[in-house]
């Protein structure tokens, strides 16, 4: 294994795991910040307030995308055992 290769893997693996992670932490970002300036606006300091509604979204967001996190997954797994196997011969 070359450090070209190992490079390669490494960044693939960062770049995949961003692109599964990105839109799950997204909504939780923008509905922190969206129940943050209501609670500002309004006043209003309860805690649960902000924990519900970003659970609730990003286990959404999760049902949504899961077929496409298990597409990019699988496809991930396939791409690195075939190049493993092509390796260890």
């Amino acid at each position: 294994m070359t450090v070209e290769l190992i490079t390669e893997i490494l960044s693939d693996i960062f770049f995949t795991t961003m692109l599964l992670l990105l839109p799950i932490l997204m909504t939780s970002l923008i509905v922190g910040v969206v129940i943050s300036i209501f609670q500002t606006a309004t006043s209003i300091n309860e805690m649960t307030l902000t924990f519900v509604p970003k659970i609730i979204l990003t286990a959404i967001v999760i049902i949504i995308l899961l077929p496409f996190i298990l597409d990019k997954l699988v496809t991930f797994t396939v791409k690195y055992f075939n190049m493993f196997t092509a390796l260890v011969k």
